[in-house]
């Protein structure tokens, strides 16, 4: 889908597909017939777009032209297109437990670049002709420990690698350094440190917007410091305004699941890497918890969601003269471990559930502004 923003900028808004396992080309085929092309067809849109997840062997086994082609033919065939890729998990984000696992490789090690230097370049074969750029988000370097500055120095060595190798494509294509709590990166003024040390014509920042209301920063003074914004992540954090209450902690524990990492965070700066430590703790609130909750939705009282931050954030990058942003990604991929009432069953329910996240998106934009592009 895209929109033109006032100033002129063409905005593309995707939904990211790591909600979907994949871990082979044939798998991430299937995604599209079993999944996208069914959103599309339930949005009524002649076009969608994706921010595809290809798992590491994927992204390697696309160096051959002909499953190059073949991927190309099936996204055209289905109506659909690409501008972005997520290159933050490298491979198994649908294993039984991945938590700190989604951290390796890190940005010290030479995994990490050449995998995303797999992603550019199916990328940039991907491209639409008339696509301005493509981006590709990215871990905040690694997991906050251990993180020596030998770690630290590599890693800048790896972007210096990375950008110069970006140049040398045949269609831009820039990376983008996403802020996570518990993260080397963790909030937009580290990341502000780091931005400063490498090319920015070609690596920039990932704002996902639930990560941003998670560690509690402040949209306008976040947007200015993760300059340039390559990609947002449209995204939406769990809160808790009374955590201390019994039947907060009862509706709170039932998010607290065993495959993905949930930090959470309180407004006064105390810090859980998981949401069953901060459970333990009993520390007043509000909190908020990393755990992407459906944008059109809110979970059952006591609990509600930090939709306040995600569209102030919104409103920052596109609500003004000049349009902050140009690839937007929806990236729900939490569905199947949401607590069980809740949880959609069966295909038709996870494609009507991600068609409405999108609906819910567009009316965001068109409230902004934006008119939507639809030839």
């Amino acid at each position: 889908m895209r929109f033109r923003h006032p100033d002129g900028t063409i905005v593309h808004l995707a939904y990211c597909t790591n909600v979907h396992p994949a871990e082979d080309l044939d798998g991430v085929l299937d995604q599209l017939a079993r999944y996208a092309e069914p959103v599309r067809e339930r949005l009524g849109v002649a076009s969608l777009g994706l921010g595809l997840w290809l798992a590491a062997d994927v992204a390697r086994a696309l160096a051959d032209d002909a499953a190059l082609t073949r991927l190309r033919g099936e996204l055209a065939a289905r109506g659909l297109e690409v501008v972005t890729l997520n290159g933050f998990p490298y491979r198994a984000f649908h294993a039984p437990v991945v938590k700190r696992g989604v951290y390796v490789p890190d940005w010290s090690e030479r995994a990490r670049l050449d995998y995303t230097l797999d992603l550019a370049h199916v990328l940039a074969q991907l491209l639409p002709d008339d696509a301005a750029r493509g981006s590709i988000s990215t871990l905040p370097l690694g997991w906050r420990t251990p993180w020596p500055a030998e770690r630290d120095d590599a890693a800048r060595r790896q972007f210096d690698l990375l950008a110069r190798e970006l140049a040398r494509l045949d269609r831009p294509v820039r990376a983008a350094v996403e802020p996570e709590p518990g993260c080397v990166i963790e909030t937009t003024g580290r990341l502000r440190r780091t931005l400063a040390q490498v090319d920015t014509d070609w690596i920039g920042s990932c704002l996902d917007l639930c990560h941003l209301a998670v560690a509690f920063e402040d949209p306008p003074a976040a947007v200015a410091a993760a300059s340039p914004v390559v990609k947002a992540q449209v995204s939406c954090a769990l809160q808790a305004d009374d955590p201390g209450s019994a039947e907060t902690r009862r509706a709170l524990g039932a998010f607290a699941e065993p495959r993905f990492l949930h930090q959470t965070r309180s407004a006064d700066g105390r810090a859980w890497d998981d949401l069953d430590e901060a459970l333990t703790a009993g520390d007043p609130g509000p909190w908020r918890v990393h755990f992407h909750i459906p944008l059109h939705a809110k979970p059952e009282p006591p609990l509600t969601t930090a939709h306040d931050t995600l569209l102030d954030t919104l409103g920052v990058l596109l609500g003004g003269a000049a349009a902050l942003v140009d690839h937007l990604e929806v990236e729900t991929y939490t569905w199947d471990v949401l607590p069980a009432a809740h949880r959609p069953g069966g295909n038709n329910a996870i494609v009507d559930g991600i068609a409405d996240e999108l609906d819910w998106t567009r009316d965001q934009l068109l409230a902004l502004g934006l008119r939507e592009v639809t030839a």
